[in-house]
């Protein structure tokens, strides 16, 4: 693994450990200041109950005062309501102070208190009913008692109090403490957040200018690749064109060769057959062998210049032509044979094509080598001839596409060698003569075929002001 991937990988795992630690710290600190609120809330509520407590006690005091003060019996709802709640307030704050014993000793000495204080209460007002209600000696004796009992509970209250807000305050330090912590983690995850993020954004943006300049040099390497491949298929080209203009002079020769010595002979051979005549003129069987000779002397000979013109680099009558109309007139010539044959005929002419310098007959002669041989490829009533026209670079393309069966690769390299050909009754010299024309006119010729797919036939040749 590339070094800069362990540590992109060691950086993202480090900045999410910290961020998973700082997680946790956050949640115990929640759940520690949830507890400690809850503490400081039981501590608000220990404090209102006492204070309550203190209340109902003082509320009866005051409910029994009035009514030996008025003698109205609705100051004995107070005190009945007092002595109540006073129980079930006290009943509370010992359910509060489950867990503490310092709290319920202290709860149940003023629970002694109160009790006493609701006792003294309850037979003041039993003496004061006895006497008709009437304020007696006896309960005026009992005032300092009350006085001081109340003093009593008073001042448990108090102490009560003063210690649970003691225990309250140190809550509150210690849940400031914790908003603190919880404040200092908080800022410290931010901070690693933040730095999570530029961090990653730091790396893909590296990543990213890495990969902009990796696909930049690929497309310029695809860019110089293609430049390579064209420039190939360009030398290779030219190389074919120069095998084929050298693979034809050397034909050339060997023609010119073989029609010398084969030439001087049969001239030898037909003047004797004549001079034989004129002596055997008497004899019909020798008349008939010296015909045969002197037939097969001229058959001889005419294929001797058959293949002397296929090779030969002739004369050129150049004249600027329209070539899509040089390919008109080529398929005027072979209409009757496309007509007898049923082959439907697709032209793509090219109508800003550039004018041409040609020998317009010899061109026709060329294009009609290859349409004839078009034709004779596809079976009648099932074919198709295509033919189009384009300007290419400096180039007049014309292109020949026929449906045929098609030729394998051996069949296409030999294609233009003389006496060369798949029909029963050709001679071979049709393709030979047309890449000669082509040639001659300073152009090329090529051929793409598969078995089954046809046939292209692709000519090239130069514009009027590229020269000849």
């Amino acid at each position: 693994m590339p070094l800069s991937n362990i540590k992109v990988r060691s950086g993202f795992i480090i900045a999410f450990l910290l961020l998973l630690v700082s997680y946790f710290l956050i949640f115990f600190i929640v759940r520690k200041v949830v507890d400690e609120t809850e503490s400081v809330s039981h501590s608000y509520t220990i404090i209102n109950k006492l204070e309550q407590l203190k209340a109902g006690v003082v509320d009866a005091e005051t409910g029994l005062r009035g009514y030996l003060l008025t003698n109205d019996q609705r100051f004995l709802a107070p005190y009945r309501t007092g002595v109540n709640n006073g129980v079930a307030i006290h009943r509370e704050l010992v359910s509060l102070s489950a867990g503490s014993p310092i709290r319920l000793q202290r709860l149940d000495t003023l629970q002694q208190l109160i009790s006493r204080r609701f006792g003294m209460m309850a037979r003041t007002l039993q003496l004061f009913q006895q006497a008709g209600n009437t304020i007696t000696d006896s309960i005026r004796q009992n005032r300092n008692a009350n006085r001081n009992v109340m003093d009593s509970i008073r001042a448990y209250v108090e102490v009560a109090k003063n210690d649970e807000q003691g225990v309250m305050k140190d809550r509150k330090a210690k849940l400031a403490r914790f908003f603190s912590g919880a404040r200092v983690i908080a800022v410290a995850s931010l901070i690693i957040a933040l730095i999570t993020i530029l961090y990653s954004l730091m790396i893909y943006y590296r990543e990213k200018r890495d990969k902009d300049r990796s696909n930049a040099r690929v497309i310029e390497a695809e860019g110089e690749l293609a430049v390579n491949v064209d420039e190939l298929k360009q030398a290779n080209q030219e190389l074919e064109e120069l095998r084929s203009i050298e693979k034809f002079a050397s034909t050339g020769r060997i023609a010119r060769t073989i029609a010398h010595e084969v030439r001087n002979p049969l001239t030898n051979i037909s003047l004797a057959a004549e001079q034989l005549r004129e002596i055997a003129a008497s004899n019909e069987e020798g008349g008939l062998l010296l015909d045969m000779i002197t037939r097969n002397s001229q058959r001889i000979n005419m294929l001797v210049a058959d293949l002397l013109n296929a090779t030969r680099f002739a004369q050129l009558d150049m004249q600027e032509t329209d070539i899509n109309k040089l390919v008109d007139e080529t398929l005027e010539q072979a209409a009757d044979r496309i007509e007898l044959n049923h082959i439907r005929v697709k032209k793509q002419y090219d109508s800003d094509i550039c004018p041409i310098r040609v020998d317009g007959e010899k061109i026709k002669v060329a294009i009609l080598n290859i349409i004839v041989n078009a034709l004779e490829a596809m079976e009648p009533g099932k074919g198709l001839l295509e033919i189009s026209t384009r300007n290419q670079g400096n180039k007049c393309v014309i292109e020949i596409r026929d449906i045929g069966a098609g030729m394998d690769r051996e069949t296409t390299s030999k294609l233009f060698e003389p006496y060369f050909t798949g029909k029963q009754k050709g001679h071979g010299l049709g393709l030979t003569n047309t890449q000669n024309i082509i040639l001659n006119h300073k152009g090329t010729i090529q051929v793409t075929s598969n078995p089954g797919s046809g046939s292209t036939f692709t000519i090239f040749l130069n514009h009027t002001q590229s020269g000849e």
